[in-house]
């Protein structure tokens, strides 16, 4: 991305399109703060989780979002560069975004590049190697050849329908008090060993990890070099990082 000067926003989490908001207000939260964006914003990175529910089919869009694509496409006609992180329920996107808003999509679960002067590492927060067992068998489920084939053969109500169902029994299972302590540690685990390596290999040091995921927002001090930074979700009001 370079080091051009300007301002870089970093959010995740939003969860467009859920049961729990059936009045679209995410929605024109969402909007609104893609509105807002001043005009020496550079980069625009949308870490994951930012709907509820996506997938690419040839001939259909979703409804519900025109509002959020109009102004990623506004977004990008400005000039920032925005670059979408797809996460653990969104990650079935393919060239829609591309092709159609000119949003940059970046299916690695982590990349590293410089912005806002600093060298950051990136990404929705679910990768593998900060997972327990049990994650890492839905990471690989979820993205498997068959399971896309299978969403996809799926009219479109059906798939919407399966995936609201399972969104409201996951959120069930992880109710906002329940502490994120342990994945928070995962993530810490990554960064740790992630800058040691780059170390050991010669390569500069990463003065930021900046994922989502969580829902919970947090620093913490990466022992090896940086700092983590945690994105919250949106469900309690607008939530992002600025460099």
């Amino acid at each position: 991305m370079g080091t051009a000067q300007g301002r870089y926003y970093f959010t995740a989490d939003v969860h467009l399109g859920s049961k729990d908001d059936s009045g679209g207000l995410l929605e024109q939260e969402f909007v609104a703060f893609l509105r807002s964006l001043p005009d020496d914003a550079r980069g625009l990175f949308l870490l994951g989780d930012i709907f509820d529910f996506w997938i690419d089919y040839r001939d259909v869009v979703p409804r519900g979002y025109v509002r959020v694509l109009a102004a990623l496409a506004d977004l990008v006609g400005r000039g920032v560069d925005v670059r979408f992180y797809p996460g653990n329920h969104d990650w079935w996107v393919t060239d829609y975004f591309e092709k159609e808003l000119g949003v940059k999509i970046v299916h690695e679960c982590w990349s590293v590049l410089e912005a806002g002067g600093k060298r950051i590492c990136v990404g929705h927060g679910d990768m593998p190697g900060a997972a327990d067992r049990k994650s890492r068998l839905i990471f690989r489920l979820f993205r498997s050849r068959f399971w896309i084939a299978v969403l996809k053969a799926m009219p479109p109500r059906w798939a919407f329908g399966f995936a609201r169902r399972w969104s409201k029994a996951s959120r069930n299972r992880h109710p906002d008090n329940e502490t994120d302590a342990v994945p928070t540690a995962g993530l810490c685990r990554f960064a740790d060993s992630f800058g040691r390596k780059r170390k050991e290999a010669g390569e500069p040091g990463v003065d930021l990890y900046i994922f989502g995921h969580i829902h919970t927002p947090s620093r913490t001090p990466v022992p090896s070099g940086g700092e983590l930074v945690i994105l919250g979700d949106w469900s309690h009001g607008a939530q992002y990082f600025c460099l």
